[in-house]
């Protein structure tokens, strides 16, 4: 990074992720690793899924992140009998029988499509534009949505029944599949502590939204060397069962390996984790620190993997 400008915005960028991590905390009891991958999908322009059981504060942690970065916030509550127009808008006749286009809830910089499996494929799939392009298409007209634009999707892993499964295609475009997991001892004592008494921390605003874009601008630039994309490349080949350079692991219990915007995402997500802890280019250690969440989602288990219960983590963790 040989832009003294960029160099100081890549200083800026990790003051403000601890800036960030602090304030969400208030709110926010024991979910460090949820907040960096967070952050990072964000400053990285990605989606991320939360995967985690009810109650474990996945809708208030959207919205504590939407405030400390001064972004407008939507929840779309899916359900079976929601329709694509429910999400995207509508054309509507006004009072001098003009057609006059609706916004839908995904206008806006934050959405949270919450339990987003209850939903059919066909409203499931409105979403893919706006996630892929940035913008939406309605009765032929193509309206861009502003900037910095995230989808935040929330799915419990139980209640199978009512539910349909997002498609391959769907799960790809997210960033990062984020398991959230049961607080330990003392977190829970602590959350029970401030959810029951007068306690109600507001958080700030940290960022500003022109900052956030200018921070994806930057991990753009950053460079990487040529062993880290190496690395990167090597990891996704691995996981493809029949692919030339299959790793043993995947032969034995995968189905489907990943594809290559799992690489996009591994290098982008290691420039941003390199910039959190202050260096300026990302070496291997960042690629395996943000590794099983890329991956996670985008491999597919056989019936072997299945019956031998053997977890998605794991096949990763033993590819690395």
């Amino acid at each position: 990074m040989a832009d003294t400008k960029d160099v100081q915005l890549a200083d800026d960028l990790s003051k403000d992720f601890k800036r960030l991590e602090t304030e969400i905390s208030q709110k926010i009891i024991g979910q460090p690793e949820v907040v960096r991958l967070l952050i990072t999908s964000l400053f990285c322009n990605g989606h991320s899924l939360l995967v985690g059981v009810p109650g474990l504060a996945k809708t208030l942690l959207v919205q504590t992140v939407s405030k400390c970065l001064s972004l407008d916030f939507n929840r779309i509550q899916f359900t079976p009998d929601l329709m694509p127009s429910d999400i995207l808008g509508a054309e509507t006749l006004d009072k001098e029988r003009n057609l006059r286009f609706i916004q839908g809830p995904i206008f806006a910089n934050v959405i949270l499509a919450d339990e987003i499996n209850r939903t059919p494929p066909k409203t499931q799939s409105a979403l893919l534009e706006s996630m892929q392009e940035g913008a939406v298409t309605i009765a032929g007209k193509n309206y861009t949505l502003d900037k910095p634009f995230f989808v935040l999707a929330t799915q419990n892993p139980i209640e199978q029944e009512g539910t349909y499964p997002l498609p391959e295609a769907q799960l790809d475009r997210f960033m990062f599949m984020i398991k959230l997991d049961y607080p330990s001892y003392e977190d829970e004592i602590e959350v029970i502590k401030s959810t029951t008494s007068q306690q109600t921390g507001e958080v700030k605003e940290v960022i500003s939204k022109e900052v956030i874009l200018n921070y994806q601008k930057l991990i753009r630039k950053v460079p990487v060397a040529d062993n880290v994309f190496e690395y990167a490349v090597n990891l996704v080949t691995k996981t493809r069962p029949d692919g030339e350079k299959a790793d043993p692991i995947a032969k034995e219990y995968l189905e489907w390996g990943a594809g290559p915007r799992a690489g996009q995402f591994l290098i982008l997500a290691a420039k941003c984790n390199a910039l959190i802890n202050g260096k300026y280019s990302p070496d291997i250690e960042d690629i395996k620190s943000v590794a099983i969440p890329v991956l996670r989602h985008r491999i597919v288990k056989n019936f072997k993997a299945e019956a031998e219960r053997v977890t998605e983590e794991k096949i990763i963790s033993d590819l690395l």
